[in-house]
Protein backbone atom coordinates (compact mmCIF):
# COMPACT_ATOMS: atom_id res chain seq x y z
CA UNK A 1 0.00 0.00 0.00
CA UNK A 2 1.55 3.42 -1.09
CA UNK A 3 1.36 5.85 1.34
CA UNK A 4 1.12 9.52 -0.19
CA UNK A 5 2.44 12.49 2.19
CA UNK A 6 1.96 16.06 1.59
CA UNK A 7 3.60 19.37 3.36
CA UNK A 8 2.04 20.77 6.31
CA UNK A 9 1.31 24.12 5.85
CA UNK A 10 2.42 26.08 9.31
CA UNK A 11 1.71 29.69 10.53
CA UNK A 12 3.76 31.21 12.79
CA UNK A 13 4.37 34.71 13.93
CA UNK A 14 5.91 37.04 16.82
CA UNK A 15 2.43 38.39 18.12
CA UNK A 16 1.96 40.69 21.26
CA UNK A 17 -0.46 39.66 23.94
CA UNK A 18 -3.64 41.50 22.60
CA UNK A 19 -2.73 39.74 19.51
CA UNK A 20 -1.35 42.12 16.90
CA UNK A 21 2.13 41.33 15.08
CA UNK A 22 4.08 44.36 14.01
CA UNK A 23 7.69 43.78 12.73
CA UNK A 24 9.22 46.82 13.51
CA UNK A 25 8.03 47.43 16.67
CA UNK A 26 11.09 46.77 19.16
CA UNK A 27 9.35 44.94 21.92
CA UNK A 28 9.63 42.00 19.62
CA UNK A 29 13.20 41.91 18.87
CA UNK A 30 14.57 38.25 19.91
CA UNK A 31 17.05 37.41 22.21
CA UNK A 32 19.35 34.97 21.39
CA UNK A 33 17.46 31.74 22.55
CA UNK A 34 14.68 32.97 20.21
CA UNK A 35 16.35 34.45 17.22
CA UNK A 36 18.56 30.38 17.96
CA UNK A 37 15.12 29.19 17.47
CA UNK A 38 14.11 31.02 13.89
CA UNK A 39 17.43 30.34 12.56
CA UNK A 40 16.74 26.49 12.92
CA UNK A 41 13.10 26.71 12.06
CA UNK A 42 14.16 28.40 8.99
CA UNK A 43 16.89 26.14 8.54
CA UNK A 44 14.68 23.14 8.32
CA UNK A 45 11.82 24.18 6.23
CA UNK A 46 10.74 22.73 3.02
CA UNK A 47 10.25 26.75 1.56
CA UNK A 48 7.64 29.89 2.46
CA UNK A 49 4.76 31.03 1.18
CA UNK A 50 4.33 34.67 1.68
CA UNK A 51 1.91 37.38 1.29
CA UNK A 52 3.18 40.35 -0.62
CA UNK A 53 3.91 42.64 2.13
CA UNK A 54 5.44 40.08 4.37
CA UNK A 55 7.98 39.07 1.22
CA UNK A 56 8.53 42.63 0.83
CA UNK A 57 10.16 42.99 4.79
CA UNK A 58 11.99 40.10 4.62
CA UNK A 59 13.73 41.14 1.20
CA UNK A 60 16.15 42.44 3.70
CA UNK A 61 17.62 39.42 4.03
CA UNK A 62 18.74 39.25 0.63
CA UNK A 63 22.05 41.45 0.80
CA UNK A 64 24.43 40.91 3.40
CA UNK A 65 25.33 44.02 5.49
CA UNK A 66 28.45 44.66 6.95
CA UNK A 67 27.39 45.09 10.22
CA UNK A 68 25.90 41.61 11.00
CA UNK A 69 26.85 39.23 13.52
CA UNK A 70 27.63 35.67 12.76
CA UNK A 71 24.52 34.67 13.76
CA UNK A 72 22.17 37.44 11.30
CA UNK A 73 24.59 35.76 7.92
CA UNK A 74 23.57 32.25 9.33
CA UNK A 75 19.79 33.49 9.40
CA UNK A 76 20.31 35.14 5.88
CA UNK A 77 21.83 32.10 4.52
CA UNK A 78 19.08 29.92 5.50
CA UNK A 79 16.55 32.11 4.81
CA UNK A 80 18.46 32.40 0.82
CA UNK A 81 18.09 28.61 0.71
CA UNK A 82 14.83 27.86 0.71
CA UNK A 83 12.62 28.32 -2.16
CA UNK A 84 9.68 30.88 -1.77
CA UNK A 85 6.22 31.52 -3.09
CA UNK A 86 4.89 34.71 -2.87
CA UNK A 87 1.38 34.99 -3.59
CA UNK A 88 0.93 38.45 -5.20
CA UNK A 89 -1.26 40.06 -7.92
CA UNK A 90 0.50 43.35 -7.71
CA UNK A 91 4.35 42.18 -8.21
CA UNK A 92 5.69 42.10 -11.25
CA UNK A 93 9.25 40.21 -10.26
CA UNK A 94 10.56 38.88 -7.23
CA UNK A 95 13.94 37.85 -5.77
CA UNK A 96 16.40 35.34 -5.91
CA UNK A 97 15.10 31.94 -4.74
CA UNK A 98 11.31 32.96 -5.66
CA UNK A 99 8.44 31.92 -7.52
CA UNK A 100 5.61 34.56 -7.94
CA UNK A 101 2.54 32.94 -7.93
CA UNK A 102 -1.19 34.80 -8.87
CA UNK A 103 -3.16 32.86 -6.35
CA UNK A 104 -4.24 31.21 -3.26
CA UNK A 105 -4.75 27.96 -5.50
CA UNK A 106 -1.02 27.20 -6.19
CA UNK A 107 -0.30 27.06 -2.60
CA UNK A 108 -3.01 24.01 -2.64
CA UNK A 109 -0.44 22.01 -5.54
CA UNK A 110 2.75 23.10 -3.05
CA UNK A 111 1.20 21.25 -0.49
CA UNK A 112 -0.01 18.22 -2.71
CA UNK A 113 3.46 18.04 -4.27
CA UNK A 114 6.10 18.44 -1.41
CA UNK A 115 6.79 17.29 1.63
CA UNK A 116 8.25 18.71 4.72
CA UNK A 117 7.04 21.83 6.20
CA UNK A 118 5.93 24.94 4.32
CA UNK A 119 6.17 28.57 6.54
CA UNK A 120 3.06 30.49 5.41
CA UNK A 121 4.08 34.32 6.21
CA UNK A 122 1.48 37.37 6.93
CA UNK A 123 -1.77 37.28 8.51
CA UNK A 124 -3.81 38.10 4.78
CA UNK A 125 -2.21 35.57 3.34
CA UNK A 126 -3.25 33.14 6.49
CA UNK A 127 -6.66 34.09 6.42
CA UNK A 128 -7.34 32.82 2.74
CA UNK A 129 -5.44 29.71 3.42
CA UNK A 130 -7.50 28.95 6.66
CA UNK A 131 -10.88 30.27 4.68
CA UNK A 132 -9.19 27.37 2.28
CA UNK A 133 -8.57 24.83 5.07
CA UNK A 134 -5.05 24.62 4.12
CA UNK A 135 -3.03 25.51 6.92
CA UNK A 136 -2.42 22.60 9.21
CA UNK A 137 -0.95 24.57 11.97
CA UNK A 138 -1.19 28.00 13.85
CA UNK A 139 2.31 28.51 16.01
CA UNK A 140 1.46 31.81 18.47
CA UNK A 141 5.07 33.30 19.87
CA UNK A 142 3.61 35.42 22.61
CA UNK A 143 5.81 38.44 23.31
CA UNK A 144 5.30 40.37 26.83
CA UNK A 145 3.95 43.64 25.39
CA UNK A 146 0.69 44.86 24.39
CA UNK A 147 0.26 46.89 21.24
CA UNK A 148 -3.39 48.31 22.05
CA UNK A 149 -3.31 47.97 17.88
CA UNK A 150 -2.27 47.30 14.89
CA UNK A 151 -2.53 44.18 12.47
CA UNK A 152 -3.87 41.16 14.05
CA UNK A 153 -2.21 38.09 13.93
CA UNK A 154 -5.83 36.28 13.09
CA UNK A 155 -6.68 38.71 10.05
CA UNK A 156 -10.43 37.04 9.72
CA UNK A 157 -12.38 34.96 12.15
CA UNK A 158 -10.70 32.80 14.40
CA UNK A 159 -11.04 29.34 13.07
CA UNK A 160 -11.91 26.58 15.68
CA UNK A 161 -8.47 25.40 16.93
CA UNK A 162 -7.14 22.61 19.61
CA UNK A 163 -4.13 23.32 21.53
CA UNK A 164 -1.02 21.08 20.82
CA UNK A 165 1.26 22.24 22.71
CA UNK A 166 3.12 24.94 24.98
CA UNK A 167 6.42 25.83 25.18
CA UNK A 168 8.88 28.99 26.47
CA UNK A 169 11.93 30.17 23.98
CA UNK A 170 14.30 32.37 25.57
CA UNK A 171 13.68 34.41 28.40
CA UNK A 172 9.89 35.73 27.70
CA UNK A 173 8.41 34.02 24.57
CA UNK A 174 5.85 31.82 25.11
CA UNK A 175 4.81 29.36 22.09
CA UNK A 176 1.36 27.89 21.68
CA UNK A 177 0.84 25.29 18.84
CA UNK A 178 -2.60 25.01 17.71
CA UNK A 179 -4.04 22.79 15.12
CA UNK A 180 -7.88 23.33 13.34
CA UNK A 181 -10.47 21.72 15.66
Amino acid sequence: MEICSMAKLVFGMNLSLDGYVDHEHQAFAPDAALFRHWIEQVRGLTGSVYGRGMYEVMRYWDEDHPDWTSDLREFAAAWRRQPKWVVSRSLKSVGPNATLVADDTAIRRLKDELTGEISVSGPDLARSLTHLGLIDEYRLYFHPVVLGGGKPFFAGPRPPLRLMASDRIGADVIRLTYVPA
